[in-house]
């Protein structure tokens, strides 16, 4: 049964769209051929292989490149479907379409590519040939089967390179707001933390180890059936560190439609490239809908709060059922408070 097909619970926010939503949002997709110029290409999700749209696109335009492509597994996604090679077979199927991309790329441009342990590798040795490797980023996806003779699978990579030296990255941005564990005074005054009417808590700098994620899911309205769908948190971690504002941000294995739906709402301009109608229509959907909530779980005032501070955060990083999504996290339900602290 398709995942879409399924009975919903009442309360389940999964974004899903009538057969007359996406005929509508399907005509507003860009299809071949496509418009000439970076200015026609802007805000618009095109719907179609990007592999064969690659002569389209414009040269040297892209300041951001985010790149989630099929992992090394046998996979269905809606229509299409991606089967598992050997990893020197998939080594030289990721090089082939990604030298193709580095001419869309400024100078100054990042990339960030996300893998998993079967793929991971074949990547690492790609980008190490054609750009400049800068650190490997792991993150907890916290979902996975358990297994009786492994480890269960609960990690994902993501690799940052760059084109150049001359490159954007943006630490303020990106810092990461925890409890003070074992706060330190001196001179009787607090040491690189803040005690305020909240807590005491410290913005601390990002490292390459992200433990503060949750994949979408039922009671998310970010959350979709698209099968391996990442948190909008996680990609506006990306933008925010290596893009600023106005900057050009490529998808071209938009999926859902995260990276447009984030890029939009932290003001990023973007070009999203799917090759599944209903995925992408999800996509322009979710872009129509962060027009009117540009909020983004996990994300307020400037700064991404770790896990279990839900009812902490500022109102309008947390979602109105708020008791509800503390539960299905696991977290114990406490009465909201809008945050006080003041963060650097």
């Amino acid at each position: 049964m398709n995942p879409s097909d399924k009975p919903r619970a009442p309360r389940n926010r999964t974004l899903t769209l009538s057969a007359s939503a996406q005929e509508t949002l399907a005509r507003q997709l860009l299809r071949e051929p496509l418009p000439a110029g970076v200015a026609a290409l802007t805000g618009r999700i095109i719907c179609g292989d990007f592999i064969g749209l690659l002569p389209q696109l414009p040269r040297a335009f892209v300041d951001l490149l985010i790149l989630d492509p099929p992992y090394n597994l046998t996979k269905r996604f809606g229509a299409e479907s991606f089967c598992e090679r050997t990893l020197a077979e998939y080594e030289e199927w990721f090089e082939d379409w990604f030298v193709r991309v580095l001419p869309l790329l400024k100078p100054t441009a990042s990339l960030y590519v996300c893998g998993d342990w079967k793929s991971s590798a074949a990547v690492h040795r790609v980008l190490d040939r054609r750009v400049l490797v800068r650190n490997r980023i792991t993150w907890e996806r916290e979902k996975g089967r358990g297994a009786k003779s492994n480890w269960k699978n609960a990690s994902e990579d993501i690799w940052f390179a760059t084109v150049s030296n001359d490159y954007c990255f943006n630490v303020e941005a990106v810092k990461l707001k925890r409890r003070v564990i074992a706060p330190y005074r001196e001179n009787g005054q607090p040491k690189d933390w803040e005690d305020g009417p909240d807590g005491q808590f410290r913005l601390t700098h990002p490292s390459n180890l992200w433990t503060d994620l949750t994949v979408p899911f039922w009671s998310m309205p970010e959350n979709t059936d698209h099968p391996t769908q990442k948190p909008e948190k996680l990609i506006a971690k990306l933008l925010l560190a290596s893009s600023r504002e106005g900057d050009f941000v490529l998808d071209p294995f938009l999926g859902s439609g995260t990276t447009a739906a984030v890029a939009s709402k932290l003001k990023r301009r973007f070009l999203g490239i799917e090759i599944d109608e209903k995925f992408a229509c999800l996509a322009a959907r979710r872009v129509e809908l962060a027009q009117d909530n540009p909020s983004i779980q996990g994300y307020a005032s400037g700064v991404f709060w770790e896990r279990n501070t839900l009812n902490l955060q500022p109102k309008s990083a947390v979602p109105a059922d708020t008791e509800e999504l503390q539960l299905a996290l696991g977290e114990t339900p406490q009465p909201y408070r809008a945050s006080k602290a003041k963060t650097k």
